[in-house]
């Protein structure tokens, strides 16, 4: 049986509908939004993957390029592994979802979203995440939904409910809530420094439509909603539970004092391995469940330390800030470096510039475009202590490495001031708490180090929480251990002037507003003092760019001179290239790039497309070379393809009865144009150079 459920949002129908579409799965969902059409199928095994300690939750998004009307490009012509937005879209559907399942639960849950219809004006991304909490509520799967999302724009002082692609164009903001009818679960934030005050203000302003989202999915679950099913939880043994507690929990105590991460981790790791040796007799076959205990002791001992004590494990405040390093220039070749280093966390960061010929082509479904700002996150095992395969940048990789895009990108000059690819690099030597924004940190640092005008200095940090009923502690610059044993990983990163990025993701079931807008605050602290601290290392980008940088030279002709740069063939183009070994591009709308590593070799080729392109102007003297020689006057080529006539009555002050007397064909001579008729014929004298020349000589 079909069942249908709309909502009037921003002047457009959201339309939930279920029991058409793939009603083999568990649950499923299509959700429509303008001409946007996204469906969503979630299936839960049966099975219980015993041997793992985690919740096996995958989630596929998909963009079909039919949805666009669109073949894919390339030598392959269907649709290949996911791209990096599409992870970022299944990410920001995970983040939500993930803590509203049960405790425990070990069944395997994958969560497909399929983009059928993209009207190329709404972002399908929100869509996937009220249709995978749709599919999810009505189906017979666990889940302690429903949620809402809503996009949020900004446009002058006026807030947007789920902005158009053409509107965030122009946003200052684009904000992706999402919640409960009660809580906010996730953040997303791209901005141009907006203040804390607006932030909180668009997240009261989109409760009331994410209560209306959840509201409609609750209708669906009333009026066809299955039975949830009854699974298998994982439960820890209470026996071995009690006997690692007697045997670990006084010497897990003194572990979680211990400052130094490395000798932390090694003291733990012997405290469970002699813990499994002394207890495998009694309870053979119970490794894991060893493990899960002193996990679950040492968590209570962490949380409890810094609620009742307000202790952290490395011993600090918790709105304290770890020491912080900043370097710059320490790699010779490259164009830009830096090296930030906050406590046991430490990103190398480097920045290379190329010319228009670098930038990424980009075929998404709305439309094909380029980017010329590039940020990628590197995060080897080596920087935990750590071992394991080498096989290209994984989700989370790409997670914080679009983050970190996003913190930078709004104080990126435009292509007009600064017209070169950016790429910045982020290698992650150490990790011990919030390695994106440590990236963010460095970037600011590289960039500057590399002479990129960047608009202002961006930092970030991570605001953690730990939380229990109405008690909770906020903790600046957490911890790694913080972070896997705390309630709330909330990023934000800016200027001094405000917020350029943030992301909260959580792992109860939602934060108040009153208590993000106490960690907005401590965040702005903490921003500012970690901003003063790079300050002393470079506080303004470098005069010029590197020696080794490509040197770009940008100039604007007329669309209809074009054809003069090319040439027939691309004959004058190609000429530029031999003559000068710089590198020449000409745009459609008439842009002419001009890049060399030799600044001089840049300058020459600029100045040849400019003659060829300048235009002929009555009374100006040039410097020509004559091309032909006639009885009745010489030709004389005064800009590229551009020739004149000198009548043999303008060759000299005298009466001249032979013109080669005095030219000769090759020969440079001053002309000034005296004339241009309306056929568009160039006439020159020779005379009037003379005569002016002498008249200057007779004043002097």
């Amino acid at each position: 049986m079909i069942k249908r459920e709309e909502l009037e949002i921003a002047r457009r129908k959201l339309t939930i509908e279920t029991g058409k579409l793939a009603k083999q799965a568990d649950g499923a969902a299509m959700v429509s939004y303008g001409d946007t059409v996204v469906l969503v199928a979630v299936v839960a095994s049966k099975d219980v993957k015993e041997d793992m300690d985690f919740f096996p939750l995958t989630v596929d998004y998909r963009e079909k390029t039919y949805a666009a009307g669109k073949i894919p490009g390339g030598f392959f012509k269907r649709e290949g592994k996911p791209r990096d937005w599409e992870i970022l879209a299944g990410r920001l559907v995970d983040r939500p979802l993930r803590p509203l399942f049960p405790e425990g639960i070990r069944n395997r849950v994958q969560i497909t979203v399929d983009v059928l219809s993209a009207d190329g004006e709404n972002d399908p991304d929100v869509l996937a995440v009220i249709g995978a909490s749709a599919a999810l509520s009505i189906s017979d799967i666990p889940f302690d939904g429903p949620v809402g999302a809503v996009r949020i724009g900004r446009i002058g002082e006026e807030l947007i409910i789920n902005p158009t692609y053409e509107e965030l164009e122009r946003s200052k903001l684009d904000m992706v809530i999402v919640g409960t009818k009660d809580a906010v679960t996730t953040i997303e934030v791209e901005a141009r420094e907006i203040s804390e005050e607006i932030i909180l203000t668009a997240i009261e302003g989109a409760k009331e439509h994410i209560k209306q989202i959840v509201e409609i999915q609750e209708k669906m679950v009333k009026s066809c909603g299955k039975p949830k099913r009854k699974i298998i939880v994982y439960a820890l043994d209470e026996k071995v539970e009690k006997k690692v507690r007697e045997l670990s929990e006084v010497r897990l105590k003194e572990a979680y004092q211990i400052k130094e991460k490395a000798e932390r981790d090694e003291t733990l790791d012997k405290i469970e391995r002699e813990t499994i040796e002394a207890l495998s007799a009694e309870f053979p076959e119970k490794e894991k469940d060893i493990k899960i205990a002193i996990e679950k002791i040492g968590k209570k001992i962490l949380r409890n330390a810094i609620l009742d004590k307000n202790y952290r494990a490395d011993g600090r405040r918790p709105d304290e800030v770890r020491p912080i390093t900043c370097e710059i220039g320490i790699l010779p070749r490259v164009h830009g470096s830096a090296l930030f280093t906050r406590g046991q966390t430490q990103a190398l960061v480097t920045t290379t510039l190329g010319t228009t010929q670098d930038e990424q082509i980009i075929d998404a479904l709305e439309k094909e475009f380029r980017k010329s700002f590039l940020f990628h996150y590197n995060f080897p095992s080596f920087s935990v202590g750590e071992t394991k395969p080498s096989r290209g940048p994984g989700r989370r990789e790409i997670g914080h490495g679009a983050l970190a895009e996003k913190a930078i990108l709004p104080v990126i000059p435009p292509s007009d001031k600064f017209p070169y690819t950016i790429r910045v690099v982020a290698d992650i030597l150490e990790s011990n708490g919030s390695s994106s924004m440590a990236s963010v940190c460095g970037a600011s640092l590289s960039l500057m180090d590399a002479g990129v005008p960047i608009k202002a200095p961006v930092a970030g940090a991570a605001i953690g929480l730990v939380m229990e009923g109405e008690k909770y502690v906020l903790l600046t610059d957490i911890l790694g251990v913080e972070d896997a044993l705390g309630d709330m990983d909330f990023k934000v990163a800016g200027t001094k002037e405000g917020i350029t990025a943030l992301h909260l993701d959580i792992k109860t079931s939602g934060v108040t507003t009153s208590l993000i807008g106490e960690a907005l605050k401590q965040a702005k602290k903490t921003r500012l003092f970690i901003l003063d601290k790079m300050n002393q290392a470079i506080s303004q980008p470098r005069e010029g760019i590197s020696s080794y940088a490509p040197h770009i030279l940008v100039t604007y002709v007329k669309q209809d001179k074009i054809g003069a740069v090319i040439g027939p063939r691309g004959k004058t183009i190609k000429g530029i290239i031999e003559e000068t070994g710089a590198e020449v591009n000409v745009d459609d709308d008439g842009k002419v790039s001009v890049s060399s590593p030799d600044k001089a070799k840049a300058e020459a080729a600029l100045e040849m497309v400019k003659r060829i392109t300048e235009e002929v102007v009555v009374g100006k003297i040039y410097k020509g070379k004559v091309a032909r020689i006639m009885n009745f006057g010489a030709f004389v080529e005064i800009l590229p393809g551009k020739q004149g006539l000198i009548h043999v009555s303008q060759l000299a002050e005298g009466f001249v009865k032979n013109v080669a007397d005095v030219l000769k064909e090759g020969q440079e001579v001053e002309v000034k144009v005296i004339e241009i008729d309306d056929q568009k014929r160039i006439n020159l004298s020779r005379k009037a150079v003379l005569v002016e020349k002498a008249q200057s000589e007779k004043h002097k």
